[in-house]
Order: structure tokens, then C-alpha cells, then sequence
């Protein structure tokens, strides 16, 4: 206030005193003591990270060491969780000779720390750091950013190199006439008269495409790829702005070049799966073989349900449409008439008697599209593991697989599927099939007397029927996910290939046989797709009139005509001096 009197009392003389001694002497840091734990404070800014090492005495906190450093480019774009777990792994490394194999404490104010060494699916670069602390004994406790001011200023220091400009001189050579021409605005030639003329005289074009074509397609060519020809043309001794552009049009309208290469996983169309609701609703048809002949027999139809993956198998002498019309007739009588059944285009099944037989039941015939074995992926796979099972049971002794036929069907109903999460007999029956090894070491279900108690027998069945609702819908899901990442994980490493009406494609041969025709080409001459069908099917037009459909796996573009122009720069001469 104003007119008041100045008291200096002797308090105030003893607070100055204070204060000064406190300014002028020796710096408050303590030697540790081993005996008590450690205890860290850490905290990182945008910019740099801060870390004090201290112990606690009496209740007062006590520095024994400071640290803080500047973060690197890669370090100030991480996330704030990033940058407060780098300042806790930059102080343990910093005071690993105090902290290890010693209890300590680490206080931070980002409480998300206390939660991230117990989580398991962190970052990788989290994940690394965590490892790192693995040998320290330590714990985290949450703390306010008020109470850990020491490391929040230490991470907070005026970075003394942020407004710098470090000035570096200018290293290009120029010719002195050059300059001078500039300088003085001389108008009788160009300074770049020459560099004009040069490119005006069009030598780079013309030598560039004979350089190319030499070393692509001549006799020393071999015809590779865009980054062998450039390094062969860089062997002789040439080079040219856009000879990687060039290259690349050149090597990808080749015609032989085209025709040349294989079908490989990442040229497969996307994944899509059939999905069924109810059982014995589709069902998908093929014949194995020709076998050895066993007892007359040389052929096996199979049959197998798509929901409940059951199979009914038959051997059979011949595979033509009349046996395959007896096997259905049975297949029916047992499990009802289907909605669809799926197979291949073969002629047994492509017949006037199977559509007639087809027609009377009002069953819709889905074929599979030619030489694209995966429309009907469900048999295919049902033929690899029944016949896998036939080769094992039959050992040495081939000619008789007709009658392991019945023991391998048991054996693959009763096996476990992944993708129904059971076995098909347990989803059919709703229970597990009793095999003779349970009756040989007497197991628990044939030791139980029989149960006459009508009323208990009633329940214990009212509960089996319930268990095997669950179970099916149980089934039913598991399918529903099994599909949905196998097609995620097959999508996943294929290459985005689209086709459109009109496009010019190859078509891949794949009957061709390989060891009679090692050089003949697999790619057949350009079609022209006139349609395009849901689930990457392509209908494609021949020169000579005929048309087919057939699946987008077996395309590849066609790339046809000369590579385009190389671009000429648009400069005029200019007269040379003297």
C-alpha cells in the first residue's frame, strides 16, 4: 500500500541469508544409498525427453542424477504413448549401472504405461522396448504433471539449435563464356545453342531405340526383363533420362515375351464361398479314377453334403450317365431331394438322361466352369482325402480298394473337420460313433445296464435332441467363419486384376503336355472378352467365330502394338559460332 512504512525485520534478514547461502553453494544433489530403492521421473515433450534419478529421504525426494536428450527426426513422429515409453527406456539405459539388480520406482503422468507391460498385442516397436525392461525389477505409478516438474522441464528445454541456418555455399561448375553470355544478355547465340542443336538433330532417339532393341531382342538380347536390359545397355555404355520407361514399354509389348510364364497363386480371382443353410440341400458330385480293376471295378462316384461335409461313395466298372442316375436315385431315397447339385462338365454328367432325371425331381444342375476345378472345391477336396485314406489301408495290396472302400468311408465320417468344428457323424446322428476298440476295452457305454424307465429315457432323448440343435447351429457358425478366413487369407495374396469388356487377353493352356512340348508357348492367341459373369467368370470370342466361358484365373491382358513414341523435345537449331 501506499505511505506505508519499509520494516526489514530480522525474519526477512534471515530469509535473505538463507536464500543466498542456498544460490551460491554446492549443487543439492545426494550419493546414493543402496539400501533404499530408486526412483525415476520421466516425461517426454514434442521435442525431447527428461528423466531424474533420485531417492526419497524422509518423505523429501532427493536428486542424484539429471538426463535429457533431443529426439531424432524418426523419434518426434511418434505417437504420445511412444514418446513417454522412449523417455522411461532412455533413463533405464541411461542409469542401468544404478538401477540394475535394484528395486525401483518410475513415476510418469501418462497413465496409459501402467497398462501397456501387461498388454499383448502392442506395437512391434513397444513390444521391443518392453522386452528391453524385462531385466529391471521396477514398478509404474501414475503421477500428476505438477508433481514430476523436474523431468517436464528437462523435456522441455529451449532447443538452442532450432533457429539455426547453417549457410552452404554453392558447389556447381558453370563455364565462365557461359555466364559472361548471360550476364551481358549477348543476342547473336544461346548459351544453350549446342545442348539445342544436339537434341534437335533427334541422335538420342534414334540411337536409343536401336540400343533397345539390341539389347532385348538381338542377338545377344535374350529377351529379359526391363531392369536386365537397362543394365546391359548401362554394360556398353549408354544412357538416356527415360531408359527405364522405355524399357519397361518395350519388354511389355512383346509378343513372345507374352506368351511366355506360368499361372501362379497371386493370378488367382478373389475367393468366393458357397454357403448353406440347411443340410443335404447341395450336394456336389465326381468320379475318381480309372483304378486298378477291383472285382470288376475301376471307378468311384462320390457324393458329399456341403453343410455337414457327410460322403456316400460307390464303386462302380463304368462312369457313364447311367450308373451316375442309379447312384442319385439312392442318394435321394436316403437324404431326400436336393435343391442344387454342383459338378464338373463331364459327359457322364452332361447328359440327356442325368437332365431328365434332374428335371422329374426339380434339382437345379450348377456346373463348374471349365478346367476351374476350385467352382466345385468341396468334392475335389473330399476326392484327395478319400483317396489318401484308400492308399493307406490298402498298402501293397492295390487290387483291393473295393473292399476298403466301406472302411475308408467310416473312417472320414468319423474324422474331424475343422470346418464344422466336429465330426459329420455326430452332426447327422447327434452323437459319436461307437467303434469296436470301445466294446474290445469295454468303455463306459457298453458297461450301463438298460434304462426301462420310460419317463427318464423320455427326458435324457428331449435333451440329446436339444444338444443336437445347438450342435448344428454350433456348425453352422463355425462354417460361417472358417470361410470368411480362408478367404480373407487367400484374398491376401493375390494381385488386383481387372478385366473389361473388349479387352484383348491371353488364354492359358493347361492341357498341354509339358514334357512332349517343352518350348511350345501355354498362352493361346488373343481373345476379346464380349462379357463379363459374377464371380470372375469371362465369356471370350475367338477370331474364327467361337465363343466359350471361362474363368478370370486363366487370363492375362494382352498388350498389343508397338511401344509408343519416345518423346522428342520441341527445341529449334540455333546458328553456331565461329
Amino acid at each position: 500500500e501506499k505511505n506505508s512504512p519499509f520494516i526489514f525485520s530480522n525474519e526477512c534478514i534471515q530469509a535473505f541469508r538463507t536464500l543466498k547461502e542456498k544460490l551460491t553453494e554446492a549443487s543439492i544433489l545426494i550419493a546414493s544409498n543402496w539400501d533404499k530403492p530408486f526412483e525415476l521421473m520421466c516425461d517426454a515433450s514434442d521435442y525431447a525427453v527428461g528423466a531424474v534419478l533420485g531417492q526419497r529421504i524422509e518423505k523429501h525426494f532427493w536428486p542424484i542424477h539429471y538426463a535429457s536428450k533431443t529426439m531424432n527426426q524418426v523419434e518426434a513422429n511418434y505417437t504420445t504413448t511412444e514418446k513417454e515409453m522412449l523417455a522411461v527406456v532412455y533413463a533405464f539405459e541411461k542409469f542401468c549401472s544404478y538401477l540394475i539388480m535394484n528395486k525401483s520406482i518410475v513415476y510418469t503422468d501418462h497413465s496409459a504405461l501402467k497398462y501397456l507391460f501387461s498388454k499383448k498385442d502392442a506395437k512391434v516397436r513397444l513390444l521391443r522396448w518392453i522386452l528391453l525392461l524385462q531385466e529391471f525389477d521396477f514398478k509404474v505409478i501414475d503421477t500428476r504433471g505438477a508433481e514430476s516438474y523436474v523431468a517436464d522441464h528437462l523435456s522441455r528445454l529451449e532447443n538452442p539449435y532450432e533457429n539455426t541456418f547453417d549457410p552452404k555455399e554453392i558447389n556447381e561448375t558453370f563455364p565462365l563464356e557461359y555466364l559472361n553470355k548471360v550476364a551481358h544478355k549477348d543476342p547473336s547465340t544461346p548459351w544453350f545453342a549446342d545442348l539445342a542443336n544436339y537434341h534437335a538433330g533427334n541422335f538420342i532417339i534414334k540411337e536409343a531405340i536401336d540400343i533397345l532393341n539390341a539389347c532385348f531382342s538381338g542377338p545377344t538380347g535374350g529377351h529379359y526383363r526391363a531392369n536386365y536390359t537397362v543394365k546391359k545397355v548401362f554394360d556398353s555404355g549408354f544412357y538416356w533420362p527415360t531408359i527405364y520407361k522405355d524399357a519397361f514399354e518395350l519388354v511389355k509389348r512383346c509378343d513372345s515375351c507374352q506368351r511366355q510364364g506360368k499361372i501362379s497363386q497371386k493370378d488367382e480371382m478373389p475367393q468366393n464361398s458357397i454357403q448353406i443353410c440347411k443340410s443335404f440341400d447341395v450336394w456336389g458330385i465326381d468320379f475318381m479314377g480309372p483304378f486298378l480293376s477291383s472285382k470288376g471295378n475301376k471307378y468311384i462316384l462320390v457324393a458329399v453334403d456341403y453343410l455337414y461335409k457327410w460322403v456316400e461313395a460307390k464303386a462302380f466298372p463304368t462312369n457313364d450317365a447311367r450308373v451316375v442316375v442309379k447312384f442319385l436315385k439312392t442318394l435321394f431315397s436316403q437324404f431326400g431331394t436336393p435343391k442344387a447339385i454342383i459338378s464338373d462338365r463331364g459327359t457322364h454328367i452332361c447328359s440327356d438322361q442325368f437332365s431328365r432325371v434332374m428335371a422329374k425331381y426339380e434339382v437345379t444342375h450348377r456346373l463348374s466352369t471349365t478346367y476351374h476345378p476350385q467352382t466345385s472345391g468341396q468334392v475335389e477336396v473330399t476326392n484327395c482325402g478319400l483317396k489318401r485314406t484308400l492308399v493307406r489301408m490298402v498298402g501293397e495290396n492295390h487290387a483291393s480298394w473295393s473292399d476298403k472302400l466301406e472302411d475308408a468311408l467310416w473312417a472320414f465320417r468319423t474324422a474331424f473337420k475343422t470346418s464344422v468344428g466336429c465330426t459329420p457323424y455326430r452332426l447327422v446322428y447327434g452323437k459319436a460313433c461307437h467303434l469296436p476298440l470301445e466294446l474290445e476295452h469295454k468303455a463306459y457305454w457298453a458297461l450301463k445296464h438298460v434304462n426301462f424307465d420310460l419317463k427318464t429315457a423320455g427326458n435324457h432323448r428331449k435333451l440329446q435332441l436339444n444338444e443336437l440343435s445347438e450342435l448344428r447351429d454350433l456348425a453352422y457358425e463355425n462354417s460361417l467363419i472358417y470361410k470368411e478366413q480362408t478367404k480373407k487369407l487367400h484374398d491376401h495374396k493375390i494381385k488386383n486384376r481387372i478385366f473389361n469388356v473388349g479387352d484383348q487377353v491371353f488364354l492359358f493352356n493347361s492341357r498341354l503336355k509339358i514334357f512332349l512340348g517343352k518350348l511350345k508357348s501355354r498362352w493361346s492367341s488373343p481373345f476379346t472378352i464380349s462379357e463379363i459373369y459374377p464371380y470372375r467368370t469371362a465369356k471370350l470370342i475367338h477370331p474364327d467365330g467361337c465363343n466359350f466361358k471361362v474363368n478370370c484365373h486363366r487370363l492375362k491382358h494382352y498388350h498389343e502394338g508397338d511401344p509408343p513414341p519416345l518423346e522428342i523435345p520441341d527445341v529449334h537449331t540455333f546458328p553456331k559460332d565461329n
